[in-house]
């Protein structure tokens, strides 16, 4: 079962939200990484909204089965330690809510 540990919106081409589990709730931002030089580097920086304070990275990545396009984000504080998840739309159907799903380790 996933669960949600953000609700975003895309704005453009960033996306604003928050992001809340048992440690914290703060709003992020997800913002394009202008300044990507090589294809190892991440498609967006994950900032905190409050202090500004980096908390993350995401990569575009494609679904194997489905071909579609999807943001992998990888997180860490000292609060929540490091959490990986993704990006997906949220229910309800518009296009512009996301959410950010939890995949805890196996």
């Amino acid at each position: 079962m996933a669960t949600t540990i953000a609700t975003l919106t895309e704005k453009g081409d960033t996306f604003e939200g928050m992001l809340q589990t048992l440690a914290l709730s703060v709003p992020i931002a997800l913002i394009p990484n202008a300044g990507k030089a090589a294809d190892m580097e991440p498609d967006y920086r994950v900032v905190s909204r409050k202090n500004g304070f980096e908390l993350g990275a995401g990569w575009k990545r494609t679904g194997k089965t489905s071909g579609e396009e999807y943001i992998s984000v990888s997180l860490a504080a000292p609060e929540i330690g490091k959490i990986f998840g993704n990006v997906a739309p949220a229910p309800g159907g518009d296009p512009a809510k996301k959410v950010i799903l939890w995949n805890p380790p196996t």
